[in-house]
């Protein structure tokens, strides 16, 4: 069979964009946002405060507390572990920025370590030589919906006495041997926005089952909540910490970190119908890689069901690509082949590694005359390009593919007999 990159005729001439619009929104969604915009309650608190008790009931946290984005959610849970100047953290290489830019803010620095091929999330074996006498925190990501092997990354933290911080943006829903990811480690931190799969606008929340964290998050940017009464809010105490409260009134972080009430009116609604929702998607994807299950090249970026475990909403699906099986086919040359059938998302996957960007080793935040990785005393942990193999070999070990938010098993079929039409006729593709 002529593949389409070589003159033959095209898959798809066009895609059906119903497969994957998202999120699913109605008119009860709709209603919510109109009703804070009518009231004019946008900056207020109490629906925020719904959302996050109905949310932590859901994945079974004791605490949660809305932000305005992820981003703002993963300092202010690094700030309430104590991560300050001269400290440092451990984080895999192989993420969005998000997950570690913000302790250069706080005047640490970050110590990046590996990831494992398959799972694509943080190596175990690669945490503990990295621990010196600063280290505050373990930023845990569960990458591509993938939970991170936290039978072996919990122990090694308690040994120690530093803070798993689970960035779960991508992996809202998910489970790990049966438990909720985003309430494993000390304190876990989202985002929720417009492109994930708990998706409600710019928007963010943290977990966690320890009041002191709960509350230093809450003093850190949300300044309405430390009880402190003005003409615009009521009194609203949530610090019960004496060496905390003393700083009521003014965000420690200098920061107004709250979510907006569009976003969580809107998180309450798509709460109500998520976890069925996601049951879709999680049978829509499962069923892609099942009708691939038999070929060589590309395989499937999941867990053991039959553990507990599976991958929420599967933002961002990836495929684990194995150019030896392909006779050396490049993941460039392959996802352009795939393309030219007519189907847009597949690419070399994956985030690039953080490790050996200029921000991480050149960057002065502070304007100190020396990077701020370094600036206030920490070990120089920055490294160089060949440090970490696996993150610098993302773009050929992984694609991106389709992500199905819809169960329709005979599109899902067409799209897996385009990429089986590929790989069977791999040998066809030319190497440039």
């Amino acid at each position: 069979m002529k593949l389409a990159i070589n003159g033959g005729k095209r898959s798809f001439d066009s895609e059906p964009e119903s497969m994957f619009h998202w999120p699913i929104v109605t008119q009860e969604d709709i209603d919510a946002v109109i009703d804070v915009v009518k009231s004019g309650t946008m900056s207020g608190t109490v629906i925020t405060k719904q959302f996050e008790k109905e949310f932590a009931a859901w994945i079974g946290s004791e605490y949660a507390l809305g932000f305005c984005n992820g981003t703002s959610s993963i300092e202010a849970a690094m700030w309430a572990c104590g991560v300050g100047a001269g400290d440092e953290i451990i984080c895999p290489s192989m993420t969005y920025w998000a997950s570690a830019a913000q302790a250069l803010k706080l005047g640490a620095t970050v110590n990046f370590c590996d990831i494992t091929p398959d799972t694509l999330t943080i190596d175990p074996k690669d945490i503990e030589h990295r621990i010196g006498p600063r280290t505050k925190a373990i930023v845990v990501v569960n990458y591509a919906g993938h939970p991170a092997d936290f039978d072996s990354i919990v122990p090694i933290a308690k040994k120690h006495g530093i803070k798993i911080i689970e960035d779960n943006s991508h992996a809202q829903g998910s489970l790990y041997k049966g438990k909720f990811t985003g309430t494993i480690g000390d304190i876990g931190a989202m985002s929720l926005m417009a492109g994930k799969s708990f998706a409600i606008g710019e928007a963010g929340i943290i977990l966690t089952n320890d009041r002191e964290l709960f509350e230093r998050a809450v003093l850190y940017g949300h300044y309405e909540r430390t009880g402190v009464p003005s003409r615009f809010n009521p009194v609203d105490n949530e610090l019960s910490y004496p060496e905390l409260a003393h700083f009521k009134g003014i965000p420690i972080g200098g920061m107004k970190g709250r979510m907006n009430q569009t976003c969580s009116a809107m998180g309450r609604v798509q709460l109500k119908y998520y976890p069925d929702r996601i049951k879709v998607i999680q049978e829509s994807m499962n069923y892609f890689w099942d009708c691939l299950a038999d070929l060589p090249g590309l395989h499937p970026h999941r867990v053991d069901m039959n553990e507990g475990s599976t991958m929420g909403g599967w933002y961002y699906p990836q495929g684990l690509y194995r150019r030896n099986e392909l006779r050396g086919l490049s993941s460039d040359r392959f996802s352009k082949a795939v393309n030219a059938e007519g189907i847009k998302w597949c690419f070399p996957g994956g985030n690039s590694p953080l490790h050996i960007h200029p921000f991480f080793n050149e960057s002065d935040l502070f304007h100190m005359g020396k990077p701020t990785a370094i600036a206030f005393g920490q070990r120089d942990v920055r490294q160089k390009a060949g440090s970490l193999p696996v993150s610098e070999s993302i773009h050929e070990i992984t694609v991106a593919v389709p992500w199905f938010k819809h169960l329709e098993k005979n599109v899902i079929r067409s799209y897996a007999d385009v990429f089986r039409k590929v790989i069977e006729n791999a040998d066809q593709i030319p190497s440039k």
